[in-house]
């Protein structure tokens, strides 16, 4: 489960990065559900869109794509969302602590 600060610098981080996945007519198939695994494995970080006429909205999209790869939804805004998952053995993405030193 992400917190808000780690959401705030994966939005952050996502602004730079292009959009690599679309959901159009077809909605969500077994094609973009391993397009989207594959990126994320490879990446952690990526950026979708969908498309006018697609039956779902970003965030329905992203919420379904999220559960069918393990990943976290970081935000879906208009037609675009950003999902994150870390890599299970080396991730590259390396999320700010919430913990308090004391």
């Amino acid at each position: 489960m992400l917190t808000s600060k780690q959401r705030a610098q994966l939005r952050s981080m996502a602004t730079k990065i292009e959009s690599i996945l679309t959901v159009g007519k077809g909605c969500i198939t077994e094609q973009v559900v391993k397009q989207a695994g594959d990126a994320l494995l490879k990446r952690e970080l990526i950026k979708g869109h969908i498309l006018d006429n697609c039956g779902y909205s970003a965030a329905e999209a992203a919420a379904i794509l999220a559960e069918q790869t393990g990943a976290e939804v970081v935000c879906s805004i208009g037609n675009r969302f950003v999902l994150y998952k870390p890599h299970p053995k080396k991730p590259v993405i390396q999320l700010c602590d919430t913990k308090k030193k004391k």
